[in-house]
């Protein structure tokens, strides 16, 4: 990196939106940091001196009841809107003052320019001006924004315009006011609405997005220009209420603490960092619950299968084919599922059978069909009941049934149990550990790379095994159309697998699923971490084994329990690969 690409104390960054909200704290980091140099816009007045009535008075309250006083001795009615828009001026000019104030302290140096970036003129003549006092601008952070959050059918023109140009139109300003071969940073905050969208944003989303498009073409063009738009998620600021973190935390999303959220910001500036033009900083958007009505509905969802789109079917090969785990059709059903509720997850997949697995070879069929059958909702429960079936039909027209379950969803998920029978004392009566345990022989698994690993059997009884397991995560490209969500195929898989060391220990035998009686997840099970297995056999024939599995951390907090899980029994040499 040349010294062009570091921040130095003479740098100056002009900054919309910078002296309040989540803008300025970062400004205030910035400055902590590299003692460098800013010009602030904002839309606020920042006024020479306070009123009289206001001085002194910081109790929201009590100077609210001073500027129904003044309004009075002015001879003018204190309506609400009237004492809101002064109260809302003079707060304005505090936190622009403590922002000032902040950045000195911090040994950095900053001007405040009261201007809307939409003003193109405006913009222009202040800025040029100030820069021509304090230096060349070096670099611009893009903070400024607007809300109009609204369902799209009551969006009105007006909406999208004040969102959308406060961000586009806001950007393009910013730059004309610079030379853009001559800037170093270009620092957008973008919002994971753009990324993922969200109900009410849709403006908001689109004006964002454009956002991190242009921070692709601008880097593109400058390639010297250290580029990036920051997809922020929800800021632990005035902006989330009490009432929202509540709602963010029911649906699973964590906000971003401000140290944690300016540090981020200062790592990004990094040049380390110089040729990561967007990224994403927060929990996914996860949609609110949708509002269940009793009717019940049926679906048919048509899927192709390839074995080109799902490359990790490489790794679960039996008598020479690629064939589909099982566990990949539960997550099959239970996702889709899910997609037509959003806010719901799959909870319990009831009475799973497998009728006729699918195999990639030329059994293959050109379309396999879910169907699916709302048998019961419960409205007070927040809670929908499937009837889910995976067929398909043969060149010659019979109908071929590969799978079927019940899929439970629900809003709230319980909590998660504790495993009462926890025993994770060694007994080392088997020892092999990690890979070792697959395609080394005729007792091992036959499973690839992208279905394991068993790290070690912790110990082994004639009605029980307990196993400590590692699943390292493989791209989403290599898990093709089995992606792993809330029902992760891939661990569901591996977490059975110890029942094949146990059948084959005792009684030289191995096994593949054929159903469950029921099978609940009370939250995702851990990858590129451990996680374990406690496996107890019920019963066990000459066709047939039958055990419960449940999967929990090291200290029994349950993630997810296959009860009545039947395998049933096959030659070994059936199931080798052929390498």
């Amino acid at each position: 990196m040349t010294a062009a690409n570091q921040i130095r104390p003479s740098s100056v960054f002009l900054v919309s939106g910078g002296a309040k909200g989540i803008t300025a704290k970062c400004t205030i980091e910035l400055a902590r940091h590299y003692h460098c140099q800013f010009i602030l816009l904002g839309r606020s007045e920042l006024l020479e001196i306070e009123p009289e009535f206001a001085q002194n008075c910081s109790d929201e309250p009590t100077l609210k009841k001073r500027i129904m006083e003044y309004l009075l001795a002015k001879g003018e009615k204190p309506t609400p809107m009237r004492v809101q828009k002064i109260f809302n001026q003079i707060s304005a000019h505090r936190e622009i003052k403590q922002t000032l104030t902040a950045i000195q302290e911090a040994g950095g140096k900053a001007k405040y320019i009261s201007v809307d970036v939409t003003d193109t003129q405006a913009l222009y003549q202040k800025v040029t001006n100030t820069a021509a006092e304090i230096g060349e601008i070096t670099g611009i952070i893009h903070g400024a924004g607007n809300l109009a959050d609204k369902l799209i059918e009551k969006k009105t023109e007006q909406d999208f315009e004040k969102v959308y140009t406060a961000k586009v139109q806001g950007l393009e300003n910013l730059l004309a006011c610079v030379e853009p071969n001559k800037l170093e940073y270009l620092v957008l905050f973008s919002s994971i609405a753009g990324f993922y969208g969200n109900i009410g944003q849709s403006d908001y989303a689109i004006a964002n997005e454009i956002l991190n498009k242009s921070a692709h073409l601008f880097k593109q063009k400058y390639p010297h220009c250290h580029v990036v738009a920051i997809n922020w998620g929800g800021w632990d600021s005035g902006m989330v209420t009490p009432e929202l973190k509540k709602e963010f935390a029911r649906r699973g999303i964590e906000i971003i603490p401000v140290e944690a959220g300016t540090q981020m910001l200062v790592n990004e500036l990094r040049p380390v960092h110089h040729d990561t033009t967007q990224v994403v900083i927060g929990s996914p958007i996860v949609p609110p619950a949708v509002v269940l009505d009793p009717q019940l509905r049926s679906y048919r969802i048509r899927r192709k299968l390839t074995l080109e789109e799902n490359p990790f079917l490489q790794d679960h090969i039996i008598a020479g084919h690629p064939v589909l785990p099982a566990t990949c059709a539960v997550s099959w059903m239970s996702d889709v599922c899910e997609k037509l509720y959003p806010g719901y997850k799959a909870f319990s997949s009831t009475d799973f059978r497998v009728f006729k697995g699918i195999t990639f070879n030329e059994t293959l069929a050109d379309e396999y069909i879910l169907d699916l059958q709302e048998t019961s909702k419960n409205l007070d429960n927040h809670e929908v009941n499937f009837s889910c079936k995976i067929w398909s039909q043969t060149p010659e027209g019979k109908t071929v049934y590969h799978f079927s379950t019940q899929i439970q969803l629900l809003r709230d998920i319980p909590p998660a149990p504790i495993y009462e029978k926890l025993n994770l004392t060694e007994d080392n009566i088997i020892t092999t550990i990690g890979k070792d345990f697959y395609q080394t022989g005729t007792a091992a698994l036959f499973h690839g790379p992208a279905f394991q690993q068993i790290r070690k059997i912790i110990n082994i009884s004639p009605d029980k095994i307990t196993a400590e397991c590692f699943w390292q995560e493989i791209d989403k490209k290599q898990q093709g159309q089995f992606p792993a969500y809330w029902v992760n195929p891939f661990t569901t898989d591996l977490s059975t697998h110890p029942l094949w060391i146990w059948l084959y220990h005792y009684h030289q035998e191995i096994c593949l699923p054929g159903q469950q009686e029921k099978y609940e997840q009370f939250a995702k099970t851990p990858y590129n971490q451990p996680f374990y297995v406690s496996c107890e056999v019920r019963s066990k024939t000459q066709t047939s084994v039958i055990a419960d599995f449940f999967i929990h951390d090291r200290l029994g907090k349950i993630y997810s329990r296959l009860l009545g899980g039947r395998g049933i029994i096959f030659p070994a040499k059936f199931l080798q690969p052929k390498i």
